[in-house]
């Protein structure tokens, strides 16, 4: 088996970050009120870089949560980070979460890229089936982004959170490793991985 690198794509890497590095950029990115809206249903706040710092050190001490951060291979920007959450290793499950921080790289594949990458990691190396994830309906960039990296419609919360005097649906999509290594599994076969 040819030996392949889990954590590079074609336009990202992903990788650890210190937590100090990630609250300030954290920080800055959560004064963005639109980058806030897209990641949570919860009003925006914001913190100091002290407690998202203090925050960040909690959640990275979670069993079974992997946190990854998002760097460009061009420059080695960071973008935003990639995390495995709720692992249900009895049913090979997990819950996914993306964010890219950086307005300039919207748009352009490179969340598509490191979901794929996560994807890569959740099924041929965790050898999870399958992996799903919660996007707002008003944002359908996101949807296009993960449909790309093979994710489906599997339902709807209908009119569950309110914006701007406004319902929208929570968007549940799933993807399964056999999904996956249909859209992806050549490319990544021929590197080394084998079908699992």
């Amino acid at each position: 088996m040819s030996e392949i690198d889990l954590f590079t794509g074609k336009l990202v890497r992903l990788a650890a970050e210190d937590p100090e590095t990630q609250a300030g950029l954290f920080c800055q990115w959560a004064r963005d009120t639109e980058f806030s809206r897209l990641l949570d249903s919860e009003p925006p706040f914001t913190f100091s870089e002290k407690k998202w710092k203090e925050w960040m050190e909690k959640d990275l001490e979670k069993p079974d949560n992997y946190f990854f951060s998002i760097r460009t291979l061009d420059g080695s920007q960071l973008l935003g980070f990639v995390a495995l959450f709720e692992m249900h290793w009895q049913h090979g499950d997990t819950m996914v979460s993306i964010a890219l921080g950086q307005r300039d790289y919207w748009g352009q594949g490179y969340g598509t890229d490191a979901m794929n990458l996560i994807l890569r990691y959740v099924f041929t190396e965790l050898n999870l089936r399958r992996v799903s994830l919660i996007v707002f309906e008003y944002n359908p960039r996101a949807i296009r982004s993960y449909e790309k990296a093979g994710f489906v419609v599997e339902g709807r919360v209908r009119g569950a959170m309110l914006r701007d005097r406004q319902r929208w649906d929570f968007i549940w999509m799933g993807v399964m490793r056999e999904q996956w290594l249909q859209l992806n599994g050549q490319e990544y076969l021929s590197q080394g991985v084998e079908h699992v």
